[in-house]
């Protein structure tokens, strides 16, 4: 009598891979979905902390609310500065900050009115 191998079929496989293929589909624009949510989340942390440091430095060097700002007064960038942030901050999404004024809020060049998203709350 002779011993047959045992394993699997083509067809079990293709149902396997179809299945997988199928899961695939249904979780990555969750995945993307989430990831531009956290995105976008960490970005209004940013901007807050870039309208706080704006504020501070307008306090502590008694400006006026049109005085324009630039980015070397509210970041520590050498050893000897008296900057209000740690770094320089970036958009997890790739969008480039905006300060204007003391009295102009920081933006975001990738704003998402719809969703509340790169903006400042």
């Amino acid at each position: 009598m002779k011993r047959m191998k045992r394993g699997f079929t083509l067809v079990e496989i293709m149902i396997v891979v179809a299945i997988i293929g199928i899961l695939v589909g249904i979780a990555v624009p969750g995945f993307i979905k989430a990831r531009r949510t956290a995105q976008g989340k960490s970005c209004n942390e940013n901007l807050a902390k870039i309208d706080g440091a704006k504020e501070q430095y307008a306090l502590e060097n008694n400006l006026a609310a049109d005085d324009a700002t630039v980015l070397d007064d509210t970041v520590l960038v050498e050893a000897g500065n008296t900057g209000y942030l740690k770094k320089t901050p970036v958009c997890p999404g790739g969008g480039a900050y905006t300060y204007g004024t003391i009295a102009d809020t920081p933006t975001c060049d990738k704003a998402d009115t719809a969703n509340n998203l790169h903006l400042l709350p």
